[in-house]
């Protein structure tokens, strides 16, 4: 599959909210490289007016350039550095060392255009938060699993049942070989944009995606939550809390953590009626 690749010289503030804008235009893959940002679509579902109007509402210009799927896999491995979120989870690719000293949990991921690498604070957050839940024999599911880091961090913390869907055909193709790669069997993915045919109940479920997505399918995660069920929420600007904390509460569940890095949000969630 052919990309467009727009490249922005923007600041960190800015580059924030562009990554947030863009992602609900349908660009699925962002590079952040000092002043810059490069932004990843389909090259079919590039819309320029689109891309217009929002980099003049910020000021913002970009190129533009076509990336061949060879290009895209090769630029991720070059930019791909191992991550570390504290000495509980280390992210990094086939290609690269194993951690030494080994944190808890290893995972090799496979990125190729699938989001997802535990660079991002969204990411990163997430797992944090995941650190501090016992996930051993808990049903979990993964809403928007991306290369699927989360479904696999949660089959290594134990859980017993692990469901994820992807809106994106070759997020969920690699997620399946990601899930190989880690031994992480109990993962289940498929492709799907959403929950209202999903009828299992879960202990945990894991959502991070954008606001938008969020908004729309708050009342649909809570019904998958079983009572007293955690929902983990990341991909959410900070001026976006108040608008996800009322959806929240107008669906019965209760913060009980707010982690905020780089001006992202990531929060923990707790069903209560």
């Amino acid at each position: 599959m052919t990309h467009t690749a727009i490249t922005l010289t923007c600041t960190d503030e800015i580059k924030d909210i562009l990554i947030a804008e863009l992602s609900e235009k349908g660009f699925d893959g962002f590079e952040e490289q000092g002043a810059t940002l490069v932004a990843y679509i389909p090259e079919k579902n590039f819309n320029e007016g689109a891309v217009n109007a929002l980099t003049s509402q910020y000021g913002v210009n970009y190129t533009r350039d076509t990336v061949e799927q060879q290009n895209w896999n090769a630029v991720w491995e070059s930019n791909f550095q191992p991550v570390l979120v504290d000495n509980f989870c280390g992210i990094r690719a086939s290609f690269h060392e194993s951690f030494n000293p080994a944190p808890l949990h290893e995972i090799v991921i496979t990125p190729k255009m699938s989001f997802g690498t535990g660079h991002h604070a969204t990411t990163a957050s997430m797992i944090k938060l995941m650190q501090g839940i016992e996930f051993r024999g808990r049903k979990v599911f993964d809403f928007g699993t991306g290369t699927g880091i989360l479904a696999i961090l949660a089959a290594k913390m134990g859980a017993a049942v692990i469901d994820a869907i992807d809106i994106d055909t070759w997020s969920v193709e690699n997620t399946k070989e990601n899930i190989e790669n880690n031994g992480a069997l109990a993962v289940k993915v498929w492709q799907s944009d959403t929950l209202k045919n999903i009828r299992n109940t879960y202990h945990i479920v894991l959502a991070n995606i954008n606001r938008n997505i969020l908004l729309e399918f708050m009342a649909d995660m809570r019904r998958l939550l079983e009572r007293d069920g955690i929902l983990l929420l990341s991909g959410i600007l900070k001026e976006d809390e108040p608008a996800i904390l009322e959806a929240a509460r107008q669906n019965g569940l209760v913060l009980d953590t707010l982690l905020d890095k780089d001006n992202w949000l990531a929060m923990k969630l707790l069903a209560r009626k």
